[in-house]
């Protein structure tokens, strides 16, 4: 299994995940040998201005890691807009490098900014962001991380209690340190824009960035009629709960956890200051056990009314797949929606 390969999932299309173990046939490496090698021919460069996209990322691990040269890359999978590699340069140093010829740098931006803000509460395992930025000369973006290798499921009650820890670390940026709800920057849950401008009160938030933005995207008049009725009684399920900004994975699928050398490691986050809760809208596509909730909840106490909120977080992304893929994920939204309205 080559480490990050499984972090790769497709942004527009059924929760899927670029496994190795998964995938129909080993993936093609490449070893690098443009004339005299690509690691001959960067030595002594200071900046690739018009390369492929390949040597500006190469370049870029040579300049600044104090590996040596890329000699050797292997694909990890790809998505709609991007393809993900395995570079290992000279001295066996590996990194995980996800390369968009045609996207600017605000997709890898919210990426990185939020496996940035996860790592910096030193709970759960989470890659570590070396650099994201353009692809100079060409147009593009790239970024690139630590290269973990990722193995099996770490045990349910070990993520559940470093879960649990994440959320109740101290906000590593100061407008959620300060109590406000959102992100520094927007990013996007599968394929969908997700906005994250900074708001004082989480149900205003709730309602206004999340429900109410993929409402408006769905463009269902039964929906939107739906939402007229649930949207303005959202402080009902709050009612003496105080909510704190946490730091949220945010499409906390099986698909985007795994584990490093038995620790438990999350990736392909959507992540935003949040309440806690809001981390288990996607609780039906990640399989928690009861060991998992009970060693969380030892942590963090469930709070009366918890189930009731559950609905709405999980109608968030079921709102989210029907604008993704459509289908029966409708019902399910018309479901949440009546029996809360």
């Amino acid at each position: 299994m080559q480490g990050n390969s499984v972090t790769f999932s497709a942004r527009n299309a059924m929760p899927l995940s670029f496994r190795a173990s998964g995938a129909p046939r080993p993936l093609p490496v490449e070893r690098i040998s443009r004339p005299a090698s690509l690691g001959a021919a960067l030595r002594g460069r200071t900046t690739t201005r018009c390369g492929s996209p390949d040597d500006i990322a190469a370049d870029w691990i040579q300049q600044n890691m104090g590996s040596g040269a890329v000699v050797r890359k292997q694909n990890a999978g790809y998505s709609d807009w991007a393809s993900a590699y395995t570079f290992e340069t000279e001295n066996g140093s590996r990194y995980f490098v996800k390369i968009s010829p045609g996207r600017d740098e605000s997709m890898f931006a919210g990426e990185a900014e939020g496996l940035k803000a996860m790592f910096a509460t030193q709970t759960l395992r989470i890659p570590e962001i070396l650099h994201y930025g353009p692809l100079t000369g060409r147009g593009g973006s790239f970024i690139v991380m630590e290269h973990l290798t990722f193995g099996g499921r770490a045990d349910p009650e070990e993520f559940g209690r470093q879960l649990a820890l994440m959320h109740k670390a101290e906000p590593a940026v100061a407008e959620a340190r300060n109590g406000q709800f959102g992100f520094s920057v927007d990013n996007t849950i599968g394929a969908t824009p997700q906005p994250n401008g900074w708001m004082d009160n989480w149900v205003d938030f709730f309602r206004e960035r999340r429900l109410a933005h993929q409402l408006r995207l769905a463009r269902d008049s039964d929906l939107n009629k739906l939402g007229d009725k649930l949207l303005p009684k959202l402080d009902d399920f709050f009612s003496d709960l105080h909510v704190a900004p946490s730091i949220i994975h945010g499409d906390l699928w099986s698909g985007n956890m795994s584990a490093v050398d038995g620790q438990p490691a999350i990736f392909d986050p959507a992540t935003y200051y949040a309440h806690h809760e809001a981390e288990f809208g996607m609780a039906w596509c990640a399989s928690f056990s009861p060991g998992f909730y009970s060693a969380y909840h030892e942590i963090i106490p469930k709070e009366p009314g918890f189930e009731e909120r559950k609905q709405l977080y999980l109608l968030y992304h079921y709102l989210n797949h029907y604008n993704l893929f459509g289908g029966g994920y409708r019902s399910q939204c018309v479901s949440i929606m009546r029996s809360l309205a």
